[in-house]
């Protein structure tokens, strides 16, 4: 007897409805084949699917089994496709009705007793459902919140094979299951860090702010100790508070990657990621056999920190030049082309020299000036050429460090970036850019518009420090930025002022 359900697979972070037929026939010798373009993970299925079959009391037919998922030509991955073939096995051995079935998505991983455990992708799944117009998605427990975050599905949230029978025959009924988003939003989006925690590095905390209304990247240049690290993971709790799409858009990125706590069904947060140095470009990017999400994906709509920037291997910097400019990340491979989502504020940190000490006072630097210049041209021009912002944070003194006076919360400084961000908005309704520093050379000479005394201190500026074409137009983008602060129409002398202190190696590098 043949049955047919719905399954679903991930291909990138969409996710993409299978169609799972079951073939079951007496003649020939007892077989069970799948076919269809399966991995390992899906093939392993029929072991999960006999034996948590047998465990909760059903029969497993020893016939002939041929299971299809289809469209053949589409890869099948990970362990989603249990449920929906040993539904499958159930409904052509008669157990139940084909009509029961019509209607739904099932997805879900078996274990061996009959109880369902979590898949990822789960979100993409419930999406995939609702464009489909199906009456509703059963799914593993652990993923009910997760799935229930897309409105207009119907979602039912199962423990067990046998709760899925019974639902199915009209048994037990369930309700589908139902999350508060608001509530969601309020438990997630709390930040344990707060800008209020940094002693000094006024000149430093004021440059986050202004990346973070301009959307800017920052550079920052210290030696160890300096509080780079501290600064970077404090951006996130400055930024806008996340709007409920893009929640959506991150938390299923790290659905996929399976990088999401099952306590935590909703990216609420701003996301932070700090890799290694010695992370490979594949790591960083994206890709893989199955191209999954890179920590470039990861950090999508927050915040992406590369700490010693200049001891990261050259060809994983370069990588890093089409999501900057573009927000997202094609990985192409023999088998497939797939695109994920890369929209983060890069923040990089480095020492001023191989040792760390080119500039502090308290420590004697070793390194000759050839060894500094080459050790600042690891990075490429590429590279820092979208980089708007790069500053020095220089040690702080015990007095600092040891003052009881409160710094400003970071409450009160995501205030001023929220209104800046407004103005912003508002300017580029019309552009499809969202920030200043997204900008091009025609957004610059339409919206930074500069008073006579702004236009001379930049001329003055540009000759005498030497500075290039790329960092005029950073200085324009950066004093946009400055002026929003201020709720400025013009840039005035004192913007482009501020902008050109916040050009650190255009000024050393000459």
């Amino acid at each position: 007897m043949l049955s047919k359900l719905k399954g679903a697979t991930i291909d990138g972070i969409v996710a993409h409805a299978i169609d799972v037929e079951v073939d079951i026939s007496a003649r020939g010798l007892p077989q069970f084949s799948m076919v269809g373009l399966p991995d390992a993970t899906v093939k392993e299925s029929r072991d999960r699917v006999k034996a948590a079959l047998k465990n909760t009391g059903f029969n497993f037919p020893l016939k002939q089994i041929t299971v299809n998922l289809a469209p053949a030509d589409l890869k099948k991955e990970g362990s989603s496709f249990d449920l929906p073939v040993a539904i499958g096995i159930l409904c052509s051995e008669g157990v139940l009705e084909q009509e029961a079935l019509e209607g739904y998505m099932f997805t879900g991983e078996l274990s061996l007793d009959g109880r369902l455990r979590p898949i990822r992708g789960a979100l993409s799944v419930a999406m995939e459902t609702k464009r489909l117009g199906l009456r509703g998605l059963i799914i593993p427990r652990e993923n009910a919140e997760e799935a229930a975050l897309v409105k207009g599905v119907d979602v039912f949230a199962m423990e067990s094979i046998n709760q899925v029978v019974e639902f199915l025959k009209g048994q037990n009924y369930y309700h589908p299951f139902t999350v508060d988003v608001e509530v969601l939003l309020q438990r997630s989006s709390v930040y344990e860090e707060d800008f209020s925690e940094v002693k000094g590095q006024e000149h430093a905390k004021r440059a986050m702010e202004i990346a973070a209304a301009g959307g800017h990247n920052i550079l920052m240049i210290g030696p160890p100790g300096s509080g780079k690290t501290m600064l970077a993971r404090r951006l996130s709790t400055i930024l806008p508070d996340m709007t409920f799409q893009e929640a959506l858009e991150t938390t299923r990125i790290h659905s996929v990657a399976g990088t999401l706590r099952p306590d935590q069904p909703l990216l609420a947060r701003r996301p932070f990621r700090a890799p290694h140095h010695s992370i490979s470009d594949v790591a960083l990017i994206g890709g893989g056999r199955n191209p999954r999400p890179g920590e470039v994906s990861l950090a999508h709509n927050g915040v992406l920190f590369l700490d010693e920037l200049p001891e990261f291997k050259r060809n994983v910097l370069e990588v890093l030049r089409q999501p900057l400019e573009d927000g997202e990340v094609t990985v192409a491979r023999v088998s497939a082309t797939v695109s994920f989502p890369a929209s983060f504020m890069l923040v990089a940190a480095m020492n001023p020299c191989p040792c760390g000490y080119l500039g502090d006072e308290r420590h004697q630097c070793i390194c000759t000036p050839g060894q500094i210049y080459r050790y600042r041209r690891k990075v490429s021009g590429p590279l820092m050429d979208r980089i708007d912002i790069h500053i020095e944070v220089p040690a702080v003194d015990y007095k600092k460090l040891s003052s009881d006076i409160a710094s400003e919360p970071s409450e009160k400084i995501r205030q001023r970036v929220v209104r800046a961000r407004g103005i912003q908005l508002e300017r580029f309704k019309k552009d499809r850019i969202y920030c200043n520093s997204q900008m091009k050379s025609r957004h610059i000479k339409k919206y930074c518009q500069l008073t006579p005394d702004a236009k001379t201190l930049l001329e003055e500026a540009m000759d005498r420090l030497g500075l290039s074409a790329r960092a005029y137009s950073r200085i324009l983008k950066v004093s946009r930025t400055i002026a929003d602060l201020e709720d400025s129409p013009q840039i005035q002398a004192h913007h482009i002022s501020e902008a050109i202190q916040y050009r650190t190696l255009d000024r050393a590098l000459i």
